[in-house]
């Protein structure tokens, strides 16, 4: 008998750096332990030019068994991808890998459910100029309804200046890193990793095994798990060529929003920047009231003062056509599409813990109402305001 989870982890470990071929085997047989019970040799016959098929074996199986025990009593933790509280935006991309680890605190549910995710990016020279302004957007956080959490890379520059920057502020943050999750990369910024993990609803992650060094390949696709996560992803300062324009162009290809701070035309710095906004990759952003605005967040003070999400509206406008349970169900359903812009109908009622018939029907009721819309992958966005 084989532990779901203990073979997710495993695919993990060998198809780590070819996510979608683990995907391709999970939905294609059933399940991670499903593909462990047909064993190497029939998978051979069935796929036999793919790479590293015969390490799904029972040694490999009993090695991963044996690490996340270690993990664990290290108060270390892997979160995969069929775990209800796995992020959902990073889910629907489709190289997103089939688990990752976390060092924090605090419930996978605080740490990935419970806010808007937005990426604060750009490159390890930052300028005067792009540290003042990462201070600023950062600054300009605390209090948005819904609540933020900033996503970065831990690096120098303008990674370490946005973590710096929320934790200062109380704004939740995350920091997705190059390594294996017992290391820290760059070292020197060690006491601020464990700020981050030891603070409530933030925490260190990283889809890479233990052990594993900070590669140049490395930093690139751990770029993809910082535009997956993310909603919105803000451009700092970049050169033409970096990682940060690596993490900009692939949030745009999840069709993600993508902001860019425009700085001088002869700056180097700024250069990477302008080409985002000159492409219409990025919006610009010219002042923080107008970033949040753009983004659909609001201070909480004025939220609460105008708020027409609460349950006591929808049961002044249902009352008469649905009991009181159902109403409570509706104001929650309506409260995660506006926490979470785009999710879909599907992840609402995995989140909520409801049918999925009964969110369908009273997203159907809301749409037609004119409260949220919804496109053609069902995705929902707040229309009332």
């Amino acid at each position: 008998m084989y532990d779901e989870k203990i073979c997710r982890y495993t695919l993990n470990r060998i198809f780590g750096y070819r996510p979608k071929i683990a995907h391709a085997l999970v939905d294609s047989i059933g399940s991670a332990s499903e593909v462990f019970r047909i064993g190497s040799t029939r998978l051979k016959e069935m796929l036999p030019y793919t790479k590293d098929i015969c390490l799904l074996s029972d040694s490999e199986y009993e090695k991963s068994h044996i690490e996340l025990k270690r993990l664990e009593a290290a108060g270390i933790r892997f979160i995969c991808n069929d775990d209800a509280f796995f992020p959902a935006l990073l889910k629907e991309c489709e190289d997103h890998p089939m688990g990752l680890y976390v060092r924090s605190e605090s419930p996978f549910r605080e740490i990935f459910t419970e806010c808007t995710n937005i990426a604060v990016i750009g490159t390890r020279d930052i300028s005067p100029y792009g540290r003042e302004w990462c201070e600023r957007i950062v600054s300009s956080l605390p209090g948005t309804s819904p609540e933020t959490a900033v996503i970065s890379g831990l690096a120098i520059g303008t990674d370490i200046t946005a973590h710096r920057t929320a934790l200062k502020k109380g704004v939740r943050t995350i920091a997705v890193i190059p390594t294996g999750i017992d290391g820290i990369y760059p070292y020197r910024h060690l006491s601020e990793a464990e700020r981050i993990a030891s603070s409530p609803g933030c925490a260190i992650i990283t889809d890479y095994p233990p052990q594993t060094k900070a590669l140049k390949i490395n930093f690139l696709r751990r770029n993809r798990i910082i535009a997956g996560l993310c909603r919105a992803t803000i451009l700092v300062e970049s050169k033409v060529k970096g990682g940060g324009m690596t993490t900009a162009r692939l949030a745009f290809s999840y069709s993600r929003d993508v902001y860019a701070l425009p700085g001088r035309a002869d700056d180097i710095r700024s250069q990477g920047c302008n080409l985002l906004i000159k492409e219409k990759i990025a919006e610009p952003i010219f002042s923080e009231q107008a970033l949040l605005e753009s983004l659909s967040l609001q201070k909480a003070i004025e939220s609460d003062r105008n708020d027409a999400y609460g349950k006591d509206t929808f049961t002044k406008m249902y009352s008469g056509t649905l009991d009181s349970s159902s109403i409570d169900i509706l104001s929650r359903i309506v409260l995660a599409i506006k926490n979470r812009r785009g999710i879909t109908i599907e992840e609402t009622a995995q989140r909520l813990g409801i049918s999925y018939r009964q969110t369908s029907e009273l997203v159907c009721l809301l749409e037609c109402d004119g409260i949220i819309s919804t496109d053609l992958m069902q995705r929902c966005f707040i229309k009332l305001q």
